[in-house]
């Protein structure tokens, strides 16, 4: 991923951040004729420090549906990227109170490189599942627990392909109005804190706080 200096993350905790708060990625690794590409839940290895800023080094765990044609071209240590994409929105010209002037779109977006192993046995693939139902329980549900559902898991179980993947390198665009002045971001944050949808608020808050983070660095 092309990322130039200024929308780069100086903290590389912050590319720790977006895939843990935005863990539905998209798995892309080598077709036939164009690359395949899966929307799926990741998360941390248990055994992943929380020292882990940047990602290299750290193991993911994700899960498909085995019926999914990508899952039958995956291979042991076969090279392959995860895209989690966090908060994005226009920002219209008219923020800036200056001519002339042009719209863009601020987003941020995490990619990282590595390498794929499928897992085999049907009891470790059901522990991936598990321990995925614990993550989005503990940091999105409402604290449900699986003991009663167990079977039902069991059942369903020979359908679910899991794997492991090892990150080799990770990139971060964090792009959020950093060519502005800061008053004019100021501007741009509060355009989308005032935003009727979530995804508008969230984006304002991460401005702000990135903002926020990069000017204690200076």
């Amino acid at each position: 991923m092309y990322v130039p200096s200024i929308y780069q993350a100086e903290d590389r905790a912050w590319l720790r951040r977006i895939v843990e708060q935005y863990p539905l990625a998209t798995l892309v690794t080598n077709g036939p004729q164009v690359p395949y590409a899966t929307h799926l839940p990741m998360i941390l290895s248990p055994d992943a420090s929380s020292t882990d800023g940047g990602r290299e080094g750290v193991t993911l765990l994700g899960h498909m549906n085995r019926a999914n044609a990508h899952w039958d071209s995956l291979a042991d240590g076969a090279d392959a990227q995860l895209i989690f994409t966090g908060p994005h929105g226009y920002v219209t010209p008219a923020v800036y109170g200056t001519t002339p002037a042009a719209p863009t779109w601020n987003f941020v977006s995490v990619h990282l490189q590595g390498k794929l192993w499928p897992i085999v046995g049907f009891e470790e693939t059901l522990e991936v599942v598990q321990l995925t139902v614990q993550a989005y329980e503990k940091d999105f549900g409402d604290g449900w627990e699986m003991e009663s559902s167990l079977e039902y898991f069991r059942r369903i179980g020979p359908a679910v392909g899991a794997f492991r993947f090892e990150v080799e390198s990770a990139d971060g665009m964090f792009k959020l109005s950093q060519e502005k002045s800061p008053e004019i971001r100021q501007r741009v944050m509060d355009r989308f804190g005032a935003d009727d949808t979530g995804r508008g608020r969230e984006l304002a808050t991460l401005m702000r706080e990135f903002d926020y983070a990069d000017r204690k660095s200076a």
